[in-house]
């Protein structure tokens, strides 16, 4: 008896247990507004939009090569190829706020500039910071530590 209430309770979890996979749709209604959704209102005229995540994860940590500026003494010049959606950049963006870190950042959405220069990095999501020569990908308060002082 106890086995069969094993299995259901093992079937039930794996019936309310399933991956949920819905896609992202953009519409324009009557008025010429853009609409995204996982509800399309009209599905003859949405289409199903590509969505690309952007963001990292981890951690990870690159030396750059020829062209990139020596560090400064101390900490050297601080660069953040970011977004303003990202909440990785955000939480990057008060750190240095809060600990009188000064950087630059480059926002890679509004600025082709700056997109450009983030692709010659092969950025392959946001944040991206520069220090020196020293490159981090995503952002961690202990991992920058280690590559600014």
């Amino acid at each position: 008896m106890k086995g069969c209430i094993k299995i259901l309770l093992f079937a039930c979890a794996m019936l309310l247990s399933g991956q949920v996979c819905a896609e992202i749709y953009t519409w324009t209604d009557a008025q010429g507004r853009v609409h995204f959704g996982d509800k399309p209102a009209d599905n003859d005229r949405a289409q199903a939009v590509n969505v690309r995540i952007n963001t990292f994860e981890s951690v990870t940590y690159d030396s750059l090569g020829k062209g990139v500026p020596e560090p400064a003494a101390r900490g050297g010049n601080v660069i953040m190829y970011a977004t303003q959606w990202c909440g990785v950049c955000k939480k990057a963006r008060r750190y240095f706020n809060d600990n009188n870190i000064s950087f630059t950042e480059y926002d890679i959405d509004k600025d082709p500039k700056a997109q450009a220069r983030f692709d010659a990095l092969e950025g392959k999501g946001v944040p991206v910071i520069l220090v020196g020569k020293r490159r981090m990908n995503g952002f961690s308060v202990e991992g920058f530590e280690r590559i600014y002082r």
